[in-house]
């Protein structure tokens, strides 16, 4: 079974990560999800009408929930019927990690994993991941994965970029790792939210090797 890991930061854009989220417990793989300390309040701020929640993987799935009905989004691998709002049957293959747990799997080399994805990724924790400090669970995940060569994939949002940015992007990516910023494309369609934001996601999904519905992509003439 396929193993990814998920990591959300305290960046504005969450719904990119939240999306990524929907579509891996949509496949038979295991799926291991850490929220930094600020993440969960932006996830609160940026899905109006969210409540928070003791239990994060149910505070998760309420998430999904939320930006369904938000962004109306299409169907992924599984689908869901929107008009009567019934979930997907979506895996139970999740597993959420405290940020401070250093203990989870996730945190050592010897867990095998397929590919991670930092989504959205802060300028904070661009900086801790481009130097090799872990200040919270997302920055040693992110280690591991550049020190065993596996898939490290960082979503930035952030504009415009400052030096300080830039140097960091260029150590992460000479390290090994992949910077994607959110950067959805226009062609093709006239584009929704939901559009925009899953031309995103399919990029996200094609540098875990994932095959996908989602996207428009370019046929050229």
């Amino acid at each position: 079974m396929s193993r990814f890991v998920v990591g959300m930061t305290g960046a504005s854009g969450v719904v990119y990560g939240v999306r990524v989220l929907e579509m891996l417990l949509e496949l038979p793989c295991e799926t291991h999800v850490v929220l930094s300390p600020t993440a969960e309040l932006v996830i609160l701020d940026e899905l109006p009408g969210l409540k928070r929640c003791d239990d994060p993987t149910q505070f998760l799935r309420a998430a999904i929930r939320q930006a369904r009905e938000r962004f109306e989004f299409r169907p992924g691998f599984i689908g869901y019927d929107q008009d009567k709002g019934k979930d997907a049957p979506l895996q139970e293959n999740l597993f959420v990690h405290r940020s401070d747990d250093y203990f989870a799997p996730i945190s050592s080399g010897s867990f095998a994993t397929d590919g991670m994805v930092v989504c959205p990724c802060s300028g904070s924790s661009l900086g801790h991941i481009a130097s090799g400090i872990n200040r919270h669970l997302i920055h040693r995940a992110a280690e591991v994965h550049l020190k065993e060569k596996r898939p490290l994939i960082l979503v930035p949002r952030e504009t415009p970029l400052s030096r300080i940015h830039l140097q960091n992007l260029l150590r992460v990516s000479e390290a090994g790792g992949t910077i994607l910023p959110a950067s959805p494309h226009f062609y093709g369609f006239a584009p929704q939210a939901a559009d925009l934001i899953d031309s995103v996601v399919a990029k996200i999904l094609d540098q875990l090797r994932i095959r996908h519905p989602l996207g428009n992509r370019w046929k050229g003439e």
